[in-house]
C-alpha cells in the first residue's frame, strides 16, 4: 500500500447535519419532510428569490459602471455605512461620534471568525462563553481563531420548553473577567428562544457587573418579530449603556442571499481614537484570511438598504417570510391540540424565528425520522418554514405518535 501524510489523523465524527441532508437526499419516500435546511422555504416548498433582489440585481446587472474589479480588504463603504446604519440606527450616538467601524465579511460566519481572531490575536483575549445549546460551528469558529477555554452558560429549560433565566445568570455570574460572552440577540439557534427586554437589562448589568465583553450575534433580524427595527432592539440597549462590543450581522435570512455570503462584522468602541487602529489590524486579519470579500451580494444590499422605495418592498418582503412562519407555527400547534398530543406545545408559538425547539427525546426524534420520514436535528431543532399547508398533517400525526409510542 501506498503511503501517505494524510494517513496520520483519525476521521472526525460527520458533521451531523450534513450526513442527515444526504441521508434525505436518499431517501426514495414521498411523505419525507426536511425541517433541516436553515433556509426559508415557500408554500411550494422552494427556494424564494425576493422580488426586490431579482429587481436590484437587474438593475446592477444593466449598470454599466458596474465593474468586477477587486475591493477594499474591509469591503464596500457603500455597504458598511448601510450596515452600521441599518443595525444600530441612523440617529445612533455611537456613529455620531465617529467611534464604530463595519467589516464586510463572507457572512456572519465571517464575522464571527473575523472578530474572534481580532479578539484574540490583538487583545489577548482566551476564554469565551456559548449558550447550551448553541449552533454547531460557534465553538468550532472561537477554537480555530486561538482561544484555548470553551465554555457554556446555561439557556434551555427542558422541563418548562423556555429560557433557563436563573440558570444563565449564575453561570454567568461566575465567569471569568474579560471572557468573551456570545449572544444571540434574537431568533435564537436552536431554540427560539430570547429573554425579554427586562431579562436583557439583567443580563447587561451582570455583564457590566463582571467586567465581560459581549460579542453578539445578529443573524435573523426580522424573522423574530416581523420588525426589523425591533429586531435591533437588544444591539441598540448595548450601544446606550456603554458597552464596547463586536456584532456579527447576517443578510442570509433576511434578504434570501444564502450563498452570497453578505455578511458584516461591527465594532462599537468607546473612544473615536481607537477606530483607525482597530482598521489597520483588521486589514491584516480580514486579508490573511481571504483577501478581499465578495461584491456581488453586498452591492444588492446596499442598493436596497440606501434606496428608500426598494428598502419599503424588502421590509414587505420579511414579513411576507415572518406571516408564512407564524402560520405554519400556529397550525402545527393547532393540529396537535386537535390530536389530544400529551402534554402542552405553547412554546411553539411563543417561540421566535425561524427555528422552532420541538422538545422530544432523542428515540422520538429518531422514530420520527424512521417511521414517519420526518426529519429534524437530534436535539428536535426544526425549521417552521419546512413546513407547508401539505405537509402539516402528516408532521403534526408523526409528533402525536411518537409522543403516545415513544418514551420520552
Amino acid at each position: 500500500m501506498v503511503s501517505s501524510v494524510f494517513s496520520s489523523f483519525e476521521p472526525r465524527t460527520p458533521i451531523e447535519v450534513a450526513g442527515l441532508l444526504a441521508e434525505i437526499h436518499n431517501d426514495p419516500s414521498e411523505k419525507k419532510v426536511d425541517l433541516l435546511s436553515g433556509a426559508y422555504r415557500t408554500e411550494e416548498k422552494k427556494p424564494w428569490v425576493l422580488p426586490v433582489v431579482r429587481k436590484t440585481e437587474i438593475m446592477l446587472a444593466n449598470d454599466g459602471n458596474t465593474y468586477h474589479e477587486y475591493g477594499h480588504f474591509l469591503g464596500s463603504t457603500e455597504f458598511n455605512s448601510a450596515a452600521t446604519s441599518f443595525l444600530l440606527g441612523k440617529e445612533s450616538i455611537a456613529i455620531k461620534e465617529e467611534r464604530t467601524l463595519s467589516v464586510q465579511t463572507l457572512g456572519a460566519t465571517g464575522a464571527l471568525s473575523i472578530g474572534a481572531r481580532f479578539l484574540r490575536q490583538c487583545l489577548g483575549r482566551t476564554h469565551f462563553y456559548l449558550s447550551d445549546p448553541c449552533w454547531e460551528f460557534h465553538e468550532a469558529l472561537f477554537m480555530q481563531a486561538g482561544f484555548v477555554q470553551s465554555s457554556r452558560y446555561r439557556y434551555w429549560n427542558a422541563e418548562k420548553r423556555c429560557i433557563d433565566m436563573d440558570g444563565l445568570m449564575e453561570d454567568l455570574s461566575k465567569a471569568e473577567p474579560y471572557s468573551v460572552v456570545l449572544l444571540q440577540t434574537c431568533a435564537h439557534n436552536p431554540t427560539g428562544c430570547d429573554p425579554t427586554p427586562e431579562q436583557w437589562a439583567k443580563i447587561a448589568s451582570l455583564m457590566r457587573k463582571n467586567k465581560l465583553f459581549p460579542f453578539l450575534d445578529m443573524a435573523y433580524q426580522g424573522f423574530a418579530s416581523g420588525d426589523i427595527g425591533e429586531d435591533a432592539e437588544v444591539v441598540r440597549y448595548f450601544v446606550d449603556q456603554g458597552f464596547e462590543f463586536m456584532c456579527a450581522q447576517s443578510f442570509s435570512k433576511n434578504f434570501g442571499l444564502y450563498g452570497q455570503r453578505a455578511g458584516s462584522l461591527t465594532i462599537v468602541s468607546n473612544c473615536a481614537h481607537t477606530i483607525p487602529h482597530i482598521i489597520s489590524e483588521m486589514i491584516l486579519i480580514a486579508g490573511g484570511n481571504y483577501m478581499v470579500p465578495p461584491l456581488h451580494g453586498s452591492r444588492i444590499v446596499a442598493t436596497v438598504l440606501n434606496d428608500p422605495a426598494l428598502f419599503q418592498e424588502w421590509e414587505r418582503c420579511v414579513k411576507t417570510m415572518f406571516d408564512r412562519i407564524i402560520a405554519m407555527r400556529t397550525g402545527l400547534k393547532k393540529r396537535l391540540e386537535t390530536l389530544k398530543t400529551p402534554g402542552s406545545w405553547d412554546h411553539i408559538t411563543s417561540q421566535r424565528g425561524m427555528f422552532c425547539f420541538i422538545g422530544l427525546a432523542p428515540a422520538q426524534i429518531e422514530y420520527l425520522r424512521k417511521k414517519h420520514h420526518v426529519y429534524t436535528l437530534k436535539n428536535g431543532r426544526m425549521n417552521v418554514a419546512g413546513l407547508t399547508t401539505t405537509n402539516l398533517d402528516h408532521v403534526a400525526r408523526s409528533i402525536h405518535d411518537a409522543v403516545l409510542n415513544v418514551k420520552g
